[in-house]
Parts: structure tokens; sequence; C-alpha cells
């Protein structure tokens, strides 16, 4: 929820900023709700959490009941017979046979009692018999029943309905589950990495153009007064006060300073390159960033001697993301522990085929439930799974040691970085020191120069350090705000609204 609020900040952000760039300066916060809004890889992890979140939703539905349906359908060549050909023929003709038999029977006991032939009485019942048709309606009888024996098999339908819910998988869901719900939390805690990745690039260009802004102008103030001094020792030149060696000497200075000013104003304009690609901006658009025309960048705090190093740890998403995943590979012992352990499932199902059984052969749909349990018991692997579970210990092992591994150099960049914070400040104050003697000592040598008593040599050493104390003050400024940004960095307070 947290992160989620993140996003809608950054992204209201970035629209308020891309609507107004083009009209007033561009400010800190501004070019970093840009580049974060426009950072491919912060749009892949943010896909990533949206990834990690439907997948803990789906391990949660296997503690619910399963419902698959199954439809099939079967051609075959031949038909399956419950009867043989000779059965089939013998119950077609059952009428025939029977009334053949009948007729040989009367015939064969006439002729053994030829005295029958005189018995009105039995001719005249052997003569109502001979006019009994029986042979077709029983021929038909049995006609009907092959007909009614044949399966018809060679297109055969089916149909089920399962339902399966597991009661005990040797605790590879809740294990699954668990994994799920920490690889969702190890994609937020990735993307806040990414974020900070993000907010500090984008510092870095963005002191870097102020940088070398604030040196720009030091080069143009530096060559105005450069060729100040040179119209000044050409005039000098004239009246004989000076050589020519001073006016060349002057000059030389002057190209330099040119060169200087050259190399800065191509330096600042990569890095507004780099400001504009980072923040989604077109390249060749000019910007202007609201800290270029602050004449002191002024100082943040100094840090804290004593840093609690738990309460680091507990906002690094470095330490958190080897934390959920020591704990991943935790739950990755109890998965693979589960494969060699019981699993006990309850089923019931709906079956349908046709042709159906259940009323002889019919070709209509016709099906019956069913209901059971099922349960599977490993018993022999030859110890595959104890060296599986061993394997899984060992890696959880490992994720362990990369944790406190992590700690440790955590710990040392918390250090430095504040070390650094204090050497940058102490950097600036002698650098605002070694300014002030560098303006006296120009402004001391400029009235010498005027009045005679010094020569242009002694004038444009005083300028080179000039020069070089106000380039040393840009950087010490710059160096604070950067060291600053390193120890929130490495402090894990670097975030959107700092």
């Amino acid at each position: 929820m947290i992160a989620r609020r993140k996003c809608i900040v950054t992204a209201l952000l970035a629209v308020v900023a891309c609507t107004t760039w083009a009209q007033q300066a561009l400010t800190l916060d501004s070019c970093r709700a840009l580049a974060m809004a426009n950072n491919k890889e912060l749009l892949i992890s943010r896909e990533k959490m949206e990834a990690a979140r439907h997948q803990r939703k789906a391990a949660f539905a296997n503690y619910l009941p399963a419902i698959d349906a199954t439809g099939a359908y079967i051609r075959t060549q031949k038909e399956i017979s419950l009867l043989s050909d000779e059965q089939k023929e013998a119950l077609g003709s059952i009428g025939t046979q029977l009334s053949g038999a009948v007729q040989n029977s009367v015939q064969g006991l006439i002729a053994q009692n030829p005295g029958l032939l005189q018995n009105q009485q039995f001719m005249q019942i052997v003569q109502s018999f001979s006019a009994i048709d029986i042979a077709t309606p029983l021929n038909q009888v049995g006609n009907s029943l092959v007909d009614a024996l044949r399966t018809d098999t060679r297109n055969l339908f089916a149909g089920a309905v399962t339902l399966t819910q597991p009661l005990y998988m040797g605790g590879k869901i809740r294990a699954y589950n668990k994994i799920t719900k920490y690889a969702e939390e190890l994609a937020r805690q990735q993307h806040s990495t990414g974020m900070q990745d993000v907010i500090l690039s984008t510092d870095q260009a963005y002191w870097q153009v102020v940088s070398l802004v604030h040196k720009k102008r030091l080069a143009e103030g530096y060559l105005e007064l450069l060729r100040k001094l040179e119209s000044d020792v050409d005039k000098m030149i004239a009246e004989g006060v000076a050589t020519k060696a001073d006016g060349l000497s002057v000059k030389v200075k002057v190209n330099e300073a040119e060169m200087t000013l050259t190399k800065v104003e191509d330096g600042l304009s990569l890095s507004r390159m780099l400001l504009c690609q980072l923040c989604g901006l077109d390249l060749t658009q000019p910007i202007t960033l609201a800290d270029e025309t602050e004449e002191d960048l002024g100082e943040p705090g100094i840090a804290a001697k004593q840093i609690d190093m738990e309460a680091v740890y507990a906002v690094r998403p470095e330490v958190r993301s080897l934390e959920l995943a020591s704990k991943m590979y935790d739950q990755k012992v109890n998965v693979t522990r589960s494969e060699y352990l019981p699993s006990l499932a309850l089923m019931g199902s709906y079956m349908a085929t046709s042709p159906s059984v259940l009323n002889s052969f019919e070709k209509k749909f016709k099906g019956m439930w069913n209901v059971g349990v099922m349960l599977s018991v490993p018993l022999w692997h030859w110890g595959e799974g104890i060296h599986k579970v061993k394997a899984a210990k060992a890696e959880a092992r490992i994720a362990r040691y990369q944790l406190a591994d992590a700690k440790e150099k955590i710990e040392l960049q918390v250090n430095q970085s504040a070390f650094k914070v204090n050497e940058a400040a102490k950097k600036l104050v002698m650098a605002e020191k070694n300014l002030e003697k560098a303006d006296e000592n120009l402004r001391y040598a400029t009235l010498g120069f005027e009045e005679g008593v010094i020569p242009a040599s002694n004038v444009l050493e005083a300028h080179t350090a000039w020069l070089s104390a106000q380039s040393e003050k840009i950087d010490a400024q710059i160096d604070v705000k950067l060291t600053d940004l390193y120890l929130k960095k490495a402090t894990g307070r670097l975030n959107l609204e700092e």
C-alpha cells in the first residue's frame, strides 16, 4: 500500500514537472519525479510487484478444492462385440432351427410308429402345428437380441467432472504460500532499491550540472578580468611602463581562459543531456535548474558521530531483501522435504459416457458419481530425498552467510560515508578561508599593479590563485551535497521525500 502511494505521488509530480519544466526552473524534486516516472527499470520492477501479488493469490488457491471438467471423443476402426459371428447367426435363425427340429421330431416319431398316420386326432394336431408360423417371430426375437447386444463403440463419447480437495500434502502448500508472500515483499524491496538508485543517479547529474554552471560563470568572470588586465597592459606598453613580454604573458592567460571556458561549456552541454535523458526529456531542449542561480549552495547538516546500525539494517532494502531470500530458502527446505512425505487428498467425480453400460448398451449419456480418498506414501528412493533436503539446507545457509556479509559491508559503507561527510564539511570551511585570502591577495596585486610597484606576472599568479580558490569552493560545496546524498543512501534514508 505504501509503495503504491509512492508511485501515485511520483506520477503526479512527474505530470506537474512535465507541464511546467519549459516555463520555470526544474527543482531537484521535479527531476527526481521525472526520472522515476520515465525509468524503464522501475516500470519493470512495478510489473514484477504485480506478478508477485498474483502469484501469492494463486498459491493460496491450492488450499481450496479444485474442480476440473474433462471431455473426450474416440473413433475406433472396429466395434467391440459381445457375441461371436456363429452366435449371432444362431440367434438370428433360432425360429427356423426350432421349426425344423420340431418337424424332424414328428417325422421320426411317425417313422417309429406308422400307426399314427391312421390316428386322425394326431394328424389334426400335426396339421394345425404345421399351419402355425413359429419360425418368423422367433427369428425376429433372435435378431432383436443380437441388436440389443451390439455395443456400437466405434463412436465413444465420455465426460467427467472431478473435485479434488487436498487434505495433507506434507506441508508443501503452506510452504509455497509463505514463499510467494516473501517473494511479493522481495519485489517491493527491489523496487525500493531501484528507486534509490534512480534518485542517486538523478541527484548526481543534477549537482553536476549546477557545478558546471557555477564554473562556467566563474570562467566567464575570470576571462573578463584577464581581458581587462590585457587592456591595461596594452595601455601601459604604449606608455612605456610595461614590456611586450608582460603583454604576451597576459595574452597567453587569456587564451587559456578561453579554452577553459569552451571545455566547461561543452561539459555543461553533455551534463544537461545526461540529466534530460534520465528525466525522459528531449535532449536538445534547454533546461534551467533552480539551484543554478543560487550564489551559495548552502550546507546540509553534519552527520551524527554515532549511527544506530540496527536502525540502518531495518530500513536498508538490500538487507530486507536478503532476509526475505533467507526465509524463502528455509521454506524451500520444507518444500523439498514434503516431496518425500505422505500426501492425502479427497476426490469426488461424476462421469458419463455414450454408449453407456448402466442399462445394457445404450446410445445415451448416462453416468454416476463416485467419492474416495487417495493416499500416496513414498517408500524407497535410494536416499534421494535425504540428499535433496541437505542440498536445500546448504542453500539456506548460503543465504544467511550472504546476509551477514552484506551487513558487515553496509556497516563499513555507512562509516565511510559519515567520515566523508565530515571531511567534506571541513574542506568547505578551508576552501572558504582560502578564497578570502585569494580575494585579498588579488585586491592587493591589482592595486600594486595599477600603482606600478608589482609586475604583471605577480598579478597573473594572483588571478590564477583566485580562480583555483573559487573552483575549489564550488567543488567543496558540491562535494558536501553529494557526500550527504551518499550517506542518506548508505543509511537507507534516500527517498522521494528527502
